[in-house]
């Protein structure tokens, strides 16, 4: 019997995969996101492991612009054009960064987008491939900042110290040399010279007070983690709190406080630590308005934290004054605290609370204009948080 030789074309065609064998392979691959776009980036096709992260189904998503999944951040900085043109300069670029869902939550990823060219070498589109890295990196931050806060309690134990044998004992001396002379020459002084020095007696033991108290509240934020209790809270009632406070004092020198926080703007925070924050900066605030002058408190979201902004129209700083706003040197913090008006250990205090909350705070001023004080927090509960409190336990198994 004759053996036919089947056509070699027929063979290729009748063993090589086809277009939706590969669709098949892709769509397994649900932890990666693969789509492609044409050649004015939109999005034209779309496998179920972009569905599973980004939480577009196929139809919602095929005709939008590449810019999609991307933050506002990053289309303000032309991060997906930047892409794009690396993609046909090199072959493919690769980078690591924040993506954005439907539902606006963000995630961390390993992209590569390269140019889908056909058969001749024509220009077809793009394929962009994701992969969601977001517990790691969050896990890796975790312990960053955790090794990071325990090189910080050195650090601190070392101020502390600083400011026990330097700024506390120092004026402790003098309380004591002043009453030592009051006791034995009571008899002798005039009754002026007596007003004048038990007024200065007063005035030294309240700054030391005052002095202990700041010490006692940054101790607490940096060594007593089991009473940090970070819940959801809305922010208008704490701000609302701290002007209750503090208006008899800004209506005396006619300094108006007002904020522009909408009701049901809430953060993940300590609800003390918030207090004290807000009530530090109006406070100093307040101090460095003239009469006639006005403090505003606003806020706006941006991504996973809430920008808080207090703005006064006081005095202003320099900018040396600002670079050390939030460092004062430790050899003098009695000094430091004197020629700001409290704000220098006032301030460290906020910076301490605010990064124990996952915050941070910043200065923008005019000398003569007035200040602004930013800091933000999150809007809800970090993900794999690791408080100094908690322990990090690594598998040592092989």
């Amino acid at each position: 019997m004759e053996n036919k030789q089947e056509n070699p074309e027929i063979l290729r065609s009748k063993y090589m995969p086809t277009a939706d064998f590969y669709s098949q392979i892709i769509d397994s691959l649900q932890d990666y996101s693969i789509f492609t776009l044409d050649k004015e980036f939109k999005i034209n096709s779309w496998s179920a492991g972009s569905t599973k992260i980004f939480g577009y189904e196929t139809d919602e998503v095929i005709g939008k612009h590449f810019d999609t999944i991307f933050t506002e951040d990053d289309i303000k900085s032309e991060i997906p054009k930047k892409e794009i043109e690396i993609a046909l300069k090199d072959g493919r670029a690769t980078d690591n960064r924040w993506h954005i869902t439907k539902s606006k939550s963000l995630f961390y990823a390993y992209g590569l987008v390269f140019p889908l060219t056909g058969i001749n070498g024509e220009m077809l589109g793009y394929v962009k491939i994701l992969r969601d890295l977001t517990e790691r990196k969050n896990s890796e931050d975790a312990i960053k900042k955790y090794v990071r806060e325990l090189e910080e309690l050195n650090t601190h134990k070392e101020s502390v110290l600083a400011i026990l044998s330097h700024d506390l004992r120092s004026p402790l001396s003098a309380i004591i040399g002043t009453a030592k002379y009051l006791k034995d020459n009571f008899q002798k002084m005039k009754p002026e010279a007596l007003q004048e020095m038990l007024n200065l007696l007063y005035q030294s033991s309240t700054d030391e007070l005052d002095m202990l108290d700041y010490l006692v509240e940054w101790a607490r934020i940096k060594y007593a983690a089991e009473i940090f209790s970070p819940t959801k809270i809305e922010l208008i009632e704490y701000v609302e709190k701290v002007f209750d406070t503090l208006n008899e004092t800004a209506s005396i020198n006619t300094i108006n406080l007002h904020h522009e926080i909408e009701e049901k703007t809430s953060v993940f925070a300590d609800g003390k630590m918030l207090l004290s924050v807000i009530q530090n900066i109006v406070s100093n605030a307040i101090k460095h308005t003239k009469k006639g002058g006005s403090i505003k408190v606003s806020a706006k979201k941006k991504e996973d934290k809430l920008i808080i902004q207090i703005k006064d129209t006081g005095v202003g700083m320099s900018k040396e004054i600002m670079e050390k706003l939030f460092t004062p040197q430790m050899k003098t913090l009695a000094a430091t605290r004197k020629e700001n008006k409290g704000a220098g250990i006032g301030l460290l205090l906020v910076k301490g609370f605010l990064e124990r909350n996952d915050g941070e705070i910043w200065v923008e001023s005019i000398e003569g204009t007035g200040s602004s004080f930013y800091f933000t927090l999150p809007i809800d509960k970090p993900l794999n948080k690791i408080n100094s409190s908690e322990n990090i336990e690594f598998d040592l198994k092989p």
